[in-house]
């Protein structure tokens, strides 16, 4: 949980710098294309923006079994993309609950299966 709220924040500073900015008409500057931030009184919550060098981001979460001593837990899931300097667009998906941070993409590495199990086939193969 504590890796989903520096990456939060870490996100919130940047935009605010950003739009800062804006304001100094710096022709180095990447515009923000649309911003939306919600928080609601339950716990929920929801974000995203996208800037003009095609930078997005978005995030929602929400409060698990809200009352419940022991078993509450903020949950949240998002996903970013940029373009990497070799262009590649890096689009990663994840989410975080009370067994971590989970990320996937296309890019990360995957580590290779465990002694003795066989790799599963994605789909059923026909004859």
């Amino acid at each position: 949980m504590n890796s989903v709220l520096c990456i939060f924040l870490a996100v919130v500073c940047s935009l605010c710098a950003a739009q800062r900015g804006q304001v100094y008409n710096n022709p180095n500057e990447i515009p923000i294309i649309s911003y939306v931030n919600d928080n609601n009184f339950d716990g929920s919550y929801r974000y995203s923006y996208e800037t003009g060098n095609g930078i997005s981001a978005s995030e929602e979460g929400f409060l698990k079994n809200p009352g419940q001593k022991d078993l509450e837990a903020q949950t949240a899931r998002g996903t970013y993309t940029y373009t990497a300097p070799d262009g590649q667009v890096i689009t990663v998906n994840w989410y975080a609950d009370e067994t971590g941070f989970h990320a996937d993409g296309a890019h990360l590495p995957t580590p290779p299966p465990a002694a003795g199990v066989a790799p599963q086939q994605p789909f059923p193969r026909g004859k």
